[in-house]
């Protein structure tokens, strides 16, 4: 049975105002603060990595393209001057005599010359045909324009340098003659040497 006469003792719970305490509230709202302000950092981190990411991956396509380009380059140099090589073929089948066909050494810088061209076809080259086609800066440089040829202005009507393409650009553009009254082409009359 309580006693009376002694004063009722209240407990920390009864005493305490209603709702959470001021400084619970301020500690609350200074971590929501932290927590916003590290989220805005991880955010801006994030985003720096993405970009830092994007930049490399470029970086490598831009060098492995670089890479291949220079390649290239060393390649085509090379073909460039198995084309002289070709040339000097060429030149030598042609101007054979005709009593020296057959003969067994000749047969045999003609097998050289077949390989040279197999070897240029397999690296991806092809002649460019020009005798008969519209000329086009492209693919040709005139070096002639030859007048009343009985041909159309602008045809390419013989060819003194075969061209050839690497895939597909012009690896070296084929030296020729175009049909034309005079200035075809934007080449002159006479032959340029």
């Amino acid at each position: 049975m309580p006693d009376r006469h002694r004063p009722h003792r209240r407990t920390a719970a009864e005493t305490a105002p209603e709702g959470p305490p001021v400084e619970a509230e301020a500690e609350v709202e200074r971590l929501r603060a932290e927590l916003e302000a590290a989220q805005a950092e991880a955010s801006e981190h994030l985003s720096t990595l993405q970009r830092t990411a994007a930049d490399f991956a470029n970086y490598r396509r831009r060098t492995a393209e670089d890479r291949e380009r220079e390649l290239g380059l060393a390649g085509e140099s090379l073909l460039l001057k198995l084309l002289l090589i070709a040339d000097d073929f060429d030149r030598a089948m042609e101007a054979m005599p005709e009593e020296f066909r057959g003969v067994s050494w000749i047969e045999g810088v003609g097998l050289l010359d077949r390989k040279l061209r197999a070897l240029l076809e397999s690296e991806g080259v092809t002649p460019i045909e020009s005798v008969g086609k519209p000329f086009d800066p492209r693919e040709h440089e005139a070096v002639l324009t030859i007048p009343d040829s009985g041909k159309p202005d602008g045809e390419v009507v013989a060819e003194m340098q075969r061209g050839y393409r690497v895939r597909d650009r012009v690896l070296r553009p084929s030296m020729v003659a175009v049909a034309g009254s005079g200035a075809a082409a934007g080449d002159s009359t006479s032959e340029v040497n």
